[in-house]
């Protein structure tokens, strides 16, 4: 377990674009009465630009160094939340060292298969333009070490939203006991 405890702390929702932290997020955020923040909601409100056209614009690189900044920003806050990090989070080193302080994190994971289906129904992830399968399982096979790295709990995602967010609480509750 981090060192900080989850009461006092964040409840950060880790793993690879689609497996649902945004939306699971939101659901375990209302369950245990606290706020809910997207770091990628965070990145377009704070540059006033889509994560895309960053991409686009910018490139990869720049992209994740307002990602690093606005993780740092949201980990750093006195108010425990719960935070969906963006799936590339944790190719930083300081995030993921800030990661280990900040509260629990939970690795949210799921077959590269159910990935493809879930992200195949937006334009919003640049990352995915050519090769959605190809693209996915490389990013799973590059950041699997990483997320479990830092990772206090592992839940399946394959679950229906309803058993996921249990999980979650019910794993967050269980860390809080101890």
């Amino acid at each position: 377990m981090n060192s900080a405890s989850s009461r006092s702390a964040h409840i950060v929702l880790i793993g690879m674009m689609g497996v649902g932290k945004s939306t699971v997020g939101r659901r375990v955020a209302r369950e245990l009465s606290r706020p809910f923040v997207d770091s990628d909601d965070e990145v377009v409100a704070r540059t006033g630009r889509a994560v895309a056209e960053i991409f686009a614009t910018d490139g990869e690189p720049a992209f994740r160094a307002i990602e690093e900044e606005v993780m740092a920003n949201l980990l750093a806050s006195q108010t425990p939340s719960v935070i969906a990090a963006a799936g590339g989070s944790v190719l930083s080193s300081s995030t993921r060292a800030r990661l280990r302080e900040s509260g629990t994190v939970v690795w949210m994971r799921a077959p590269v298969d159910v990935l493809v289906g879930r992200t195949s129904r937006g334009t919003h992830r640049p990352a995915l333009a050519n090769d959605p399968r190809a693209t996915l399982t490389q990013m799973e096979t590059d950041r699997e070490a990483l997320y479990g790295e830092v990772a206090d709990i592992t839940v399946d995602c394959t679950a229906p939203i309803t058993a996921v967010v249990g999980a979650i609480v019910r794993s967050v509750n269980e860390v809080d006991a101890q």
